[in-house]
């Protein structure tokens, strides 16, 4: 499997870094090496003095798909789920500045928080408008909903599928709303997915 990353895909969290607004979809991917293990914390990595986390709505393919028409996209997927991109901010920033790729800073072992659990999407409002949040140390530090998205869901599987097979088990990340922020070891991170509690992970 692999993990497909959407970039800048909520205006608030472009506005936040100063990014410019894209004029089509960013993307990047994660190796399946990225995944925190089920029950295990997130080590902070000793190259990076600011990892952010980043909270996503993901999607997990169900068929092989190439070259997918939005109005059919809809079919390849069944499962929701939430999760975090965390970001070595500083390092991301030295590479954007000399035009490099972004993987060292978005890829390393651990990067990606995946749900412990995948919610049917017939059991949810409609996926473009789903209120999702994250708690730090039960603070809220992000909320938002799949409304505020630029490119919806059926929209990024037909772009993505453009450039990349889909696979079975493929998962995309479909961008971070504004509120990204830094994180420090013994920090609690927990996301919610229409109110239910979809993650919850210690940091070290």
């Amino acid at each position: 499997m692999k993990i497909i990353c959407v970039g800048r895909n909520y205006t608030d969290h472009i506005s936040e870094l100063k990014n410019e607004k894209p004029e089509e979809p960013v993307l990047f991917q994660k190796p399946d090496t990225s995944i925190v293990l089920k029950k295990q914390p997130f080590f902070i990595p000793d190259f990076s003095n600011d990892i952010h986390y980043e909270v996503e709505v993901l999607v997990k393919i169900k068929k092989i798909g190439k070259h997918i028409q939005e109005k059919f996209a809809h079919k390849y997927y069944d499962e929701i789920g939430l999760g975090i991109d965390f970001t070595a901010r500083d390092l991301q920033n030295k590479l954007k500045e000399k035009g490099l790729p972004w993987e060292k800073s978005k890829a390393f072992d651990g990067a990606a928080v995946i749900s412990d659990k995948w919610l049917q999407k017939e059991e949810l409002p409609a996926v473009d408008a789903l209120n999702f949040r994250l708690e730090k140390n039960e603070a809220v530090v992000q909320s938002s909903s799949t409304a505020h998205m630029l490119w919806k869901i059926d929209e990024l599987i037909a772009y993505i599928s453009s450039y990349f097979t889909l696979k079975i088990g493929d998962i995309i990340f479909t961008g971070t709303p504004a509120g990204v922020g830094k994180v420090a070891t013994d920090d609690r991170l927990t996301g919610y997915l229409e109110n239910q509690q979809m993650f919850s992970i210690k940091v070290k």
